[in-house]
C-alpha cells in the first residue's frame, strides 16, 4: 500500500502561490513593455500603406487596416490578457532551459558561433557593411513598374482598325478574328463586341474592337506553352492590314480606362488646340517611339480621318420647289435615322418602332442623292435637286482634357520592366528635336502615372515613419544608444529583401514596397527581444560584481553578453519562426492574386532571414562595444532597466 501513497500524495510546493505571482508579474512587466512597443512600430511601419492613394490605395488599404487592427489588439492583449492567462496555465514544477533537448542543441551550435564573432570583430562588421554596401547596385539594377501584372486567367484583344471603316466591314473583321482566335487549342470560349455598348459610359467608336478570350484550365494546355506564347501565337496568326493589334486583360483594361482615360499599360497624351497639329505631333511622338525595345502595340489614336456625310442645303433650289429646308431635314431624318411611329409591349418590356429605309437604299451616296422629296407644287424631287450629298473628312472622336483637346499615342510593355521602358522612350523624345510646337506639350499616363504617384508617396512618407519608429524605440528604452541598436537592425533586414527579389527575377513595384514596409517591423520588433535580454545580463552582472571598471572585466561583459544571446535563444527563434511560417507557404501558391502576393512577401521572409541572422550575432557584438565604451569613458555601465 506504500506504493500506492506514494502515487496520490501530493508532493509539496517548491514554491509559494505569492511567489509564483510575484515572479509572473515581473517576467511580464520585463517583456510586456518592449513587446507593446514593438507592437505599436509595426503599426507605425504601415503609416505609408494608408497614404496610398488611387488604385495602390484601394489595393492595400484592406490590408493595412486589418493588420492594424489586430496589432492593436495584440498591444492591449499583452499588457491586459496575458498576465492573466500565464497565472492559470504556469503551474507546477518547471525545468531549466537547459533540460530541453531543443534548446541544448541550439544552444550547442549558436554559442561557438557568437563566441567567434565577438572575437572576429572586425571581420564580422566588414562582411555586414559589405552585405548591405551591395544591395545598392543590387536594387539599382532591377527594374521597376507600379505593380505586378495579375494574370486574370484570360485575355482582352483590342484591335484598331481605320476610322472610316464601314459597319460591314468592322463586322467582318470581328468575325474573321475570332475565327482565327478560336483555332488555337487553349482557346476555350471567344466574344467580340464592335463599337460601343448601348451606355453612356462606352465612348468606344466603331473602329475599335474588343474581344474577351477565355482559357482553357492550364492543364489542358500543350506541355510548355505559356500565356505568353499564346498571345504570340495570336499575334502572328492576327495580323490583318489595316489593323494594329493590342493585347492586355479585362480587369485591368477597364481600370486604366476608367483611372487615365488610356487602354494600354502606357500612353503619351499630347495637347494643344488644333486637331491636324496634334495629329501630326502624335505621328512624331510614333516615329520617335518606334524601335524602342519593351514597346509593343504602338499606335496613334486617330483624332482625324472620321468619314462625314454633308447634306449641303441649297436655298434657290428650294424656293423653286416651293421646298423648305424643314421639309428637307424631315425627310433624311425619317429615311436616315429613322422616324418613331409606335411603340410595341412585350410583357414587362415596352420598345419604340422606327421606320427608314431598307439597307440597300441608303448604303451609297448615290443611293442617298435619289431619296425623294414630296413638293407640293412639283410632286417628287430627288434630294440632289435641292441639295449637295457627299463625304467630308472629319475627327472620328474629339477627346478633351483640362479644357483642351488631347490626341494620345499608346503602347503596351512586354518582355521588359515598365519604369526603364518609359525612360527610355522619354530619353528618345527628349532627344528628337521639332516634335512640339509652341503651344503644345506632352503628358505620360497609364500605369507609368501611377508608378510616379506611388514613388513619390513613398519618398516623403518613409523617412518621417523611420522617425517615428526612433522615438518609439527611445520611449521603449528611454535610451538613443539602445534606440539606435534596435534601429539599425532595419538596413541589414534589406539585405535579406534585396537579395531575395534579385535572384527570385521580380521588379521593384508598389507590391514590393508594402512588402519592405511590413518588413521593418517584424526586423525591430526581434531586435527589442535582444536587446530586453541583454540588458537583463548586464543587470545581473551588475547586481553580481558591482557596477565599477575595477570589479568588471572585458571577460566579464564577453561573458554576460554570451549569457544573454544563448540562454534566452528559443523566444528569439519563436519570433524568427512564427514570421516565417505564415510567409513561406505563400511561395508555394498558386492561382488568381498569387502574382501580386509573391513580391509582398519575398521581401519579408528574405529580411526575415538575413534580420535575425543580425539580431543573433552583429547585435551582441555592437551591444559589447557600447558597453565596453562605457565602461572605459565612465568608468561604470549604464544600466537601463528592463523591469518597470
Amino acid at each position: 500500500m506504500n506504493w500506492l501513497k506514494k502515487i496520490f500524495k501530493k508532493s509539496p510546493d517548491w514554491i509559494s502561490e505569492e511567489e509564483r505571482l510575484k515572479v509572473i508579474e515581473q517576467s511580464s512587466k520585463q517583456v510586456s513593455r518592449g513587446v507593446f512597443f514593438a507592437t505599436v512600430i509595426i503599426i507605425t511601419s504601415f503609416l505609408p500603406v494608408f497614404m496610398l492613394t488611387g488604385q495602390e490605395g484601394k489595393l492595400f488599404h484592406p490590408l493595412a487596416y486589418t493588420k492594424t487592427f489586430i496589432m492593436i489588439m495584440d498591444a492591449l492583449l499583452v499588457i491586459t490578457l496575458a498576465p492573466v492567462l500565464i497565472s492559470f496555465f504556469m503551474k507546477g514544477k518547471f525545468r531549466p532551459d537547459h533540460a530541453n533537448p531543443v534548446n541544448r542543441v541550439l544552444e550547442r551550435i549558436y554559442e561557438p558561433i557568437i563566441r567567434g564573432v565577438l572575437k572576429w570583430r572586425k571581420t564580422t562588421i566588414a562582411i555586414n557593411v559589405i552585405a548591405l554596401i551591395i544591395t545598392i547596385p543590387l536594387l539599382k539594377s532591377l527594374g521597376s513598374e507600379f505593380m505586378p501584372p495579375l494574370d486574370e486567367q484570360s485575355i482582352l484583344f483590342m484591335p484598331v482598325t481605320l476610322p472610316d471603316v464601314s459597319n460591314n466591314e468592322a463586322k467582318r473583321i470581328l468575325q474573321v478574328q475570332d475565327k482565327i482566335i478560336k483555332s488555337v487549342p487553349e482557346v476555350d470560349k471567344v466574344l467580340g463586341k464592335a463599337g460601343r455598348a448601348s451606355t453612356a459610359t462606352d465612348n468606344s467608336p466603331i473602329s475599335m474592337i474588343e474581344t474577351i478570350i477565355m482559357l482553357k484550365p492550364k492543364s489542358e494546355w500543350r506541355e510548355g506553352i505559356t500565356k505568353k506564347d499564346i498571345i504570340n501565337e495570336l499575334d502572328a496568326k492576327l495580323q490583318i492590314p489595316g489593323v494594329v493589334n493590342g493585347w492586355t486583360q479585362p480587369i485591368i483594361n477597364r481600370i486604366n480606362m476608367l483611372a487615365t482615360g488610356i487602354r494600354t499599360d502606357v500612353g503619351v497624351k499630347v495637347y494643344g488646340q488644333n486637331l491636324d497639329t496634334i495629329a501630326s505631333v502624335s505621328e512624331r511622338v510614333r516615329k520617335a517611339l518606334e524601335g524602342t525595345s519593351g514597346i509593343a502595340d504602338l499606335y496613334v489614336e486617330p483624332v482625324t480621318g472620321g468619314k462625314y456625310l454633308d447634306i449641303d442645303v441649297r436655298r434657290q433650289d428650294l424656293s423653286r420647289y416651293g421646298l423648305t429646308v424643314d421639309d428637307v431635314n424631315q425627310t433624311v431624318e425619317t429615311a436616315l435615322g429613322g422616324a418613331p411611329i409606335g411603340n410595341t409591349i412585350e410583357g414587362r418590356q415596352r420598345f419604340s418602332i422606327s421606320v427608314r429605309l431598307a439597307q440597300e437604299y441608303r448604303n451609297s451616296v448615290e443611293h442617298i442623292r435619289r431619296i425623294p422629296i414630296m413638293s407640293a407644287s412639283f410632286g417628287e424631287v430627288p434630294l440632289s435637286s435641292v441639295a449637295d450629298v457627299k463625304f467630308t473628312d472629319g475627327p472620328p472622336m474629339i477627346t478633351s482634357e483640362n479644357a483642351m483637346l488631347r490626341g494620345a499615342v499608346m503602347f503596351n510593355v512586354r518582355d521588359r520592366d515598365l519604369g526603364s521602358t518609359v525612360k527610355e522612350a522619354i530619353n528618345k523624345i527628349n532627344s528628337t528635336g521639332g516634335i512640339l510646337p509652341q503651344g503644345y506639350y506632352l503628358e505620360w499616363s497609364g500605369q507609368y502615372e501611377n508608378l510616379i504617384r506611388g514613388q513619390q508617396t513613398l519618398m516623403w512618407i518613409a523617412p518621417v515613419v523611420l522617425v517615428i519608429i526612433f522615438f518609439s524605440l527611445y520611449f521603449a528604452f528611454h535610451s538613443i544608444r539602445e534606440a539606435f541598436l534596435s534601429l539599425i537592425t532595419v538596413p541589414f533586414a534589406l539585405i535579406g529583401g534585396a537579395y531575395m527579389i534579385y535572384f527570385w527575377g521580380v521588379n521593384l513595384s508598389v507590391a514590393v514596397a508594402v512588402g519592405f514596409i511590413a518588413l521593418f517591423g517584424i526586423a525591430v520588433e526581434t531586435g527589442i527581444v535582444m536587446v530586453i535580454y541583454l540588458n537583463d545580463a548586464m543587470q545581473q552582472l551588475v547586481k553580481e560584481k558591482g557596477n565599477s571598471s575595477q570589479t568588471i572585466t572585458r571577460e566579464d561583459l564577453r561573458l554576460a553578453v554570451i549569457h544573454g544571446a544563448a540562454k534566452r535563444l528559443r523566444p528569439k527563434l519563436m519570433t524568427v519562426c512564427v514570421s516565417l511560417f505564415g510567409l513561406v507557404p505563400v511561395l508555394w501558391a498558386s492561382g488568381v492574386g498569387t502574382d501580386v502576393m509573391k513580391p509582398i512577401v519575398l521581401p519579408m521572409i528574405g529580411g526575415v532571414l538575413t534580420s535575425s541572422t543580425h539580431i543573433l550575432l552583429v547585435t551582441p557584438l555592437i551591444f559589447l562595444l557600447t558597453k565596453e565604451y562605457e565602461l572605459r569613458k565612465y568608468g561604470k555601465l549604464e544600466i537601463h532597466e528592463v523591469h518597470h
